[in-house]
Formats: structure tokens, C-alpha cells, sequence
């Protein structure tokens, strides 16, 4: 039979739905966001100090790493002003920390930060502080995005080869494995199966070797640092990237293996390819234990993407990555199965054979089972990174996560169709099975001790082929089983593209959390003030005392004291003390040290350990013989983004 030649149509839906996919990737690569966020710097933005700080410290929505530039604090002159790189603070992993040089002059001093979040991406930005009054600066920082970049966009673009690979491969596996055993000795599925793991090993070693200028921002050209790569393979994704690489070279010998018994079997029997209708034996034949090892490596493949990216970071990540390790396979399997089917239909079809029916109903319910994994863990992880409703619509990610819905939708939707032609399929084939042409008995004249006559026998027509009108339907109900599978393969491939965007794209509860952070940030004081009265010696006259705590809140903290006299003017006295008590904590009291400053009192590096209510115990001496001790309170903020003890 002539082969049915592909519809011009076909072609045309094939190349407006790879533009779709190019469209995707580089469009969107430059409005990806990452997943953790500043919630809060000491000193903030745009403050304007009286003292030099001795450091720099910043805190973010989630843990952080940073490599030796990672925190910059450069002058108004642009030089640097931090000469060791960036710690914890406080060993926490949320923070970075850099003490600046002594002896600062004035101006407007910017802090320039980059840093990787937990789930592996690069966040950057930069703020100013000044010392004394503002002031001029010829710091410059760069203020595009960071996949704006030649790295970012590669480093995009081998991220989606990579989802793709994962997706040839694991799915081909998969329908050898289960649907179709006989068809790993076909060569278009052999090809299937080497093009996955071999673009699934480009990929992964392009993003190795991009993984250092992407998280530190360099050029091209630093892909092959050495001092870079072996920081990038001690760092959790590089690490992954490597297990990943180890797991290709154990999948690689499996899949030799397969193909060496295969052959072996294939040449036993001195046919061509099998057809795959020895169901049992065929099966069989790959063993229990080559089937296990496949899915365990599959499971690890998984795993170096669930370890790595969103499912590491924010809440319930212990249910999170199991989750996306589910979702990943689920997708391999479904999509690279759609493919597989797809290729050993059109081969069969242009070798006048039929794919058999029981091997398409098996890969349709194991298409099924795949779209209800994907479907289940799509619903968590959604609820676990958009949060909200109104998130949806407010976010990136939730517009993103919209756009996949909807064309998920319109792939169940031609995957229905599939099932229709997968049902038809099935019908035919079972009265084909049982039905035959047998023909009355013929009785032959035989001479006894004569040979047979060719393909003789004593009685023909025992057994016959399936009848002609059951073979047509069967290969017009496969063609257009075909056309609907190539149909519903594209429209995956764009659901991978849109799934590739959201692996980049900060997902809506950290953009929330850090949007939460930097509207309590404007809102609180950036100084808490606290007046309290006193009586100055003399008949009706009362002073009062005014202490001015910056920022007010939990760490260091500028403390400023000035005394009015009983007219609102500023009055000198000869010694003022400061105690401050958490009482409800038991801690204190902690002596602030002030200094006279000719006409203030203020020291510049007060630590408090605790937020919450604290208490002032103020001593005025406003003689060399009197003096007064009055009480008052202060209320200390806890740092952005956790909560009051």
C-alpha cells in the first residue's frame, strides 16, 4: 500500500507551533524573576547616616549563596570599600554580611549584591546609603535583567534542551518497556532513544559549564575557568548537574544492553524487526530487572532537577520534591511516549504494516495514568508557588501558569480524540482476531508415498487472514490516530516551553512574601522616638528627655539623647545614662554607653539581641549634686520578614 503523504496543513500547524515554542523562549527568558527576594538591608536604602557603619548586612525572603563579589560597597570615588568578602551573619543562611574599611569619608556610598537563591537562581540588585549628607557618585551598576544576558539566554536554552531530552528518553523507555517491547529493535526508535540521552548530555554539560558565569554574571569567554567550574561543582546545582551525568553514563550501558539482546533475539529468530504482537514473550524477554533499573534511573534523572530548582526552596519541601520528581517523570512519559507512538506509527504505516492494537490500548492507559500524575502534582505545586487566587492574574507566574492551564486544556481536549480512534482501533481488532474465511473441505487425490505438493496439507482453509475490509479500517482508523497523537505531541512540546518559563520565573507566594517585606519596610519608622519627662530640681520646671533609636529595630542600632529644658530649649547637663530592659525576656539591663557629643549624647553601635517591648531607665545629673532616674519604653521591630517574639 502507497503511504498517505502528510497534509500540507500538518506541516503549516508544525511550524506555527515551533514559532510558538521560539517565541516562549526567547521572549520570555528576559522577564524571568528568581525565587528569593531582599526583604531588609542594614543600613536601608537611601538612609543617611551621622557615623560610618563598621558593616554592611543584608537579609532575604530565603536562603542565599554568594561567591567573594558577591557584595560590593563601593565609594563615591567607586572604589571598594569592603576589602574581605561576604558571611553569614549570625550563621544564618538567609544573610550576607561585609565590614567596610575604617575611617569613611562622607557621601553616597552604593551597595551592589548578587546572590543565588536556594532553588539556583541568580538574584542581583543594588541600593545607597550615604554618610554625613549626599552626595555625588561615579559608582556604576548594572541594571538589566540577568537573563537578559548572552549567558542567561543560553543558559535558557540549554535548560529546555535539557527538559527535552529527559523527555525523549525517558518516554521512548517507556513505551518499549511497557507498550510496544519489539519496537526497540526498530531503528527510528533506536535513533529516539539516542537522540534523548544524547541531548539530554549536551545540555547538561552546556549548563555545567555556563553555571559559573550565570551565577556570578561573567561573559561568554569564562565558561572554560577552571577556578570557576570547580566552585560551580561543589555548589548544590552544579552538584546536580554532575549526578545527573553519572546517572546518563549507568543509562547509556543499560540501554547498549538492551539493544545487544535485542539484536541477539532478533537474529535467533532470522527475521526483521518484530511487530510486536508476541506479547508475553517479548516482554519477557527485557526482564523484570532491566524494567527496574529503568525506572530508577528515570527517578534520578528526576531527582537532579527536583533537588536543585523551586521544589528545594519555601514551604513543605519534603513533600515537594517527591512531588516534582513524580511530575517530571509523568511528563517523560507522556510526551516522549506521544513521540515514540507518533515515529512507529508513521514507520509501520510507510512499511504497509499495522501497529498492533493492544500495544496502542497499552500505551493509552499508560497515557492516562501519566496525564492523572501530572494533573494531581500540577495541582499541588501550583497551590505550593502561586498561594493565592488574585495571584493568578497579579503575578508573572500565575499569567504564566494560566497560559499553561489553557493549553493543557486544549491537549486534553485533541487527546480525546486520540482515545476515540485508540476505542475504534480496539473494537476492529477483536472480531479480526476470531474471525476468519474457512472455506469448505476439499478432499486432495494423493499418491501414497508421493511428496507433498507445495504448501499441501489434507484439508485447506483451516486458518486465513483477516479479511480485507477489517485490515482497511484498521489502517484508517491508525492513520487518523496518527494525525491526532502528532497533534496532541506539538501541543505538548509547548506545554514543556511554558513549563521551562516558570522554572525561571519567581513563583507568586516568594514575589508576595517579598512584596509583603518591602511594603512593612516603608511603613515602619526608620527611627523610634521616646520622650520622657523629668523633674529638673528646681519648683515647675520640667525637662524632658528625647531618645531617637535608628532603625528600631532588632541588631544594630544609632542611639541619639537630647535634653529640653523647661522652656523647649536644649539643655546642657553634665551626665546622662541609658539602660535598656526586656523585662518580659530577662534581659538586661543593657548599658548604651552614650557620649557627649557638645550638645547631644549618642553612641552609634548599640546591639539588641530581641524585639518586642523594652524599657528605658534614663539618669539626668543636672548638677554635681543632683540628679534624676525616670523610666519610659520603646517598642523594637523584629527584622523584615520575621515575625515578633
Amino acid at each position: 500500500m502507497r503511504p498517505v503523504p502528510r497534509p500540507a496543513r500538518t506541516s503549516l500547524t508544525v511550524l506555527a507551533l515551533l514559532a510558538a515554542v521560539c517565541a516562549l523562549l526567547v521572549g520570555g527568558a528576559g522577564s524571568a524573576f528568581a525565587h528569593a527576594g531582599l526583604s531588609g538591608s542594614d543600613p536601608a536604602d537611601s538612609t543617611v547616616l551621622k557615623e560610618a557603619p563598621r558593616q554592611v548586612t543584608l537579609t532575604f525572603t530565603e536562603s542565599v549563596t554568594f561567591s567573594e563579589d558577591s557584595l560590593r560597597v563601593l565609594s563615591p570615588e567607586n572604589r571598594r570599600v569592603n576589602p574581605a568578602p561576604a558571611q553569614y551573619a549570625d550563621g544564618k543562611s538567609n544573610t550576607a554580611r561585609v565590614q567596610l574599611s575604617d575611617e569613611l569619608p562622607q557621601g553616597t556610598y552604593t551597595v551592589a549584591w548578587r546572590v543565588v537563591s536556594a532553588d539556583g537562581h541568580p538574584i542581583s540588585g543594588a541600593f545607597v546609603f550615604s554618610i554625613g549628607k549626599p552626595s555625588e557618585t561615579a559608582a556604576v551598576v548594572p541594571d538589566g535583567s540577568l537573563d537578559d544576558s548572552a549567558v542567561g539566554r543560553l543558559y535558557a536554552f540549554f535548560r529546555y534542551l535539557a527538559y527535552s531530552g529527559l523527555a525523549l528518553l525517558v518516554g521512548a523507555a517507556a513505551f518499549v518497556a511497557v507498550c510496544l517491547p519489539g519496537a526497540g529493535g526498530e531503528r527510528p526508535v533506536r535513533r529516539l532513544l539516542a537522540a534523548g540521552w544524547a541531548v539530554l548530555v549536551v545540555s547538561t554539560v552546556a549548563l555545567l559549564l555556563l553555571r559559573g558565569p550565570y551565577e556570578t554574571g561573567g561573559g561568554p569567554t569564562s565558561v572554560f575557568d577552571l577556578s570557576q567550574l570547580g566552585r560551580t561543582v561543589v555548589g548544590r546545582p552544579g552538584a546536580a548537574l554532575v549526578v545527573r551525568l553519572v546517572l546518563l553514563a549507568a543509562a547509556a550501558v543499560l540501554l547498549g544492553r538492551c539493544a545487544v539482546r535485542l539484536r541477539g533475539r532478533d537474529d535467533g529468530r532470522g527475521e526483521g524487526p518484530d511487530d510486536g504482537r508476541g506479547d508475553g514473550a517479548e516482554r519477557r524477554d527485557l526482564g523484570r530487572g532491566v524494567r527496574r533499573v529503568g525506572a530508577a534511573l528515570a527517578l534520578g534523572l528526576a531527582f537532579t532537577w527536583a533537588a536543585a530548582e523551586h521544589a528545594s526552596a519555601g514551604i513543605q519541601v519534603p513533600l515537594a520534591v517527591p512531588v516534582a520528581v513524580l511530575h517530571l517523570v509523568a511528563m517523560g512519559v507522556w510526551l516522549g511516549g506521544l513521540i515514540t507512538l507518533v515515529i512507529v506509527l508513521r514507520s509501520h504505516g510507510a512499511a504497509g504494516r499495522t501497529v498492533p492494537a493492544d500495544a496502542v490500548g497499552r500505551f493509552s492507559t499508560m497515557a492516562f495514568a501519566a496525564v492523572a500524575v501530572l494533573v494531581g502534582t500540577g495541582v499541588y505545586q501550583s497551590w505550593r508557588q502561586v498561594g493565592s487566587w488574585e495571584a493568578l492574574t497579579t503575578t508573572s507566574y500565575g499569567r504564566t501558569l494560566l497560559v499553561k492551564v489553557a493549553v493543557v486544556v486544549v491537549v486534553l481536549w485533541v487527546a480525546s480524540y486520540s482515545r476515540r480512534w485508540t476505542a475504534r482501533l480496539l473494537h476492529e481488532a477483536a472480531p479480526a482476531a476470531g474471525t476468519r474465511t474457512v472455506p469448505e473441505p476439499e478432499r486432495v487425490k494423493v499418491t501414497v508415498g508421493a511428496p507433498d505438493a507445495p504448501g499441501g496439507g489434507g484439508v485447506r482453509g483451516a486458518a486465513g487472514p483477516p479479511s480485507p475490509e477489517a485490515d482497511v479500517d484498521q489502517r484508517a482508523h491508525q492513520r487518523g490516530l496518527r494525525r491526532t497523537v502528532a497533534v496532541e505531541a506539538a501541543l505538548g512540546v509547548v506545554v514543556l516551553a511554558v513549563s521551562t518559563l516558570l522554572t525561571g520565573t519567581q513563583p507568586s507566594r516568594a514575589a508576595g512574601e517579598s512584596a509583603a517585606a518591602a511594603v512593612a519596610a516603608a511603613q515602619e519608622p526608620q527611627a523610634k522616638v521616646a520622650t520622657v519627662p523629668f523633674d529638673m530640681g528646681k519648683a515647675g520646671h520640667q525637662g524632658a528627655v528625647q531618645i531617637t533609636l535608628a532603625p528600631g529595630r532588632v541588631g544594630e542600632n544609632t542611639v541619639e539623647a537630647v535634653v529640653f529644658s523647661a522652656d523647649g530649649g536644649l539643655a546642657t547637663v553634665p551626665e546622662l545614662r541609658l539602660t535598656l530592659t526586656q523585662e518580659a525576656l530577662g534581659i538586661g539591663p543593657i548599658d548604651a554607653r552614650l557620649k557627649n557629643q557638645k550638645g547631644f549624647w549618642a553612641v552609634y553601635d548599640l546591639q539588641l539581641p530581641m524585639p518586642g517591648e523594652w524599657t528605658l531607665n534614663i539618669t539626668v545629673r543636672t548638677s554635681e549634686i543632683d540628679q534624676v532616674t525616670v523610666r519610659g519604653s520603646v517598642h523594637i521591630a523584629p527584622l523584615p520578614g520575621r515575625p515578633a517574639a
